[in-house]
């Protein structure tokens, strides 16, 4: 079973249907899923799922990135997991990177700069949203927009995360991650 977490700043809110919905719609075609607001999420909840993908949220969205220490988990956690969004912003700060101001917001071109598991080449994907990541030494960058990074992998582990919403456009990104090897 894949968890989902819920990364807006309220349970069931308006960004639940439109950040992690979308998400949900993918997965089920691959695995189970449960969907938990990340302000329910203990330290050992992780460990009975398969995988554990965090969601996006609303563009002036940004308490998560407030509440870094909910997310300790990630830390230790040895589940594959993807963040999107403010998903990869949370796991980034987790492991110690900042952020900038960088507003995206339709589609713009991604270009990959290491090959990876979750996709190649160049390709147009939806962007939404105020912050980017500056990654800390910890993760590869995988992909960059012309205005920042999009794409990282933690160095040692099956840790993703993708600043463009692939549950919009690219939903085969989110299929991808399912499909990785355990």
């Amino acid at each position: 079973m894949i968890l989902i977490v819920d990364m807006n700043f309220k349970k069931e809110s308006l960004g639940t249907y439109e950040f992690v919905y979308p998400i949900a719609s993918v997965v089920k075609n691959f695995e189970t899923y449960l969907i938990k607001h990340y302000s329910e999420l203990g330290d050992t909840d992780v460990d009975k799922y398969s995988r554990v993908i965090l969601s996006g949220n609303a563009l002036r969205d940004e308490q998560v990135m407030n509440r870094a220490e909910c997310f300790s988990w990630v830390r230790g956690c040895g589940k594959p997991i993807l963040g999107i969004c403010a998903g990869m912003q949370t796991i980034g700060l987790v492991f110690g990177s900042s952020l900038k101001r960088c507003v995206e917001i339709g589609m713009a071109r991604i270009e990959t700069v290491k090959r990876n598991a979750l996709f190649s080449a160049s390709f147009d994907a939806y962007q939404l949203h105020s912050l980017a990541l500056r990654p800390s030494g910890e993760f590869e960058v995988l992909a960059r927009s012309e205005r920042c990074v999009q794409a990282v992998k933690h160095r040692k582990r099956s840790i993703y995360g993708v600043l463009f919403h692939p549950e919009v456009r690219n939903r085969e990104i989110i299929e991808r991650f399912v499909a990785l090897p355990i």
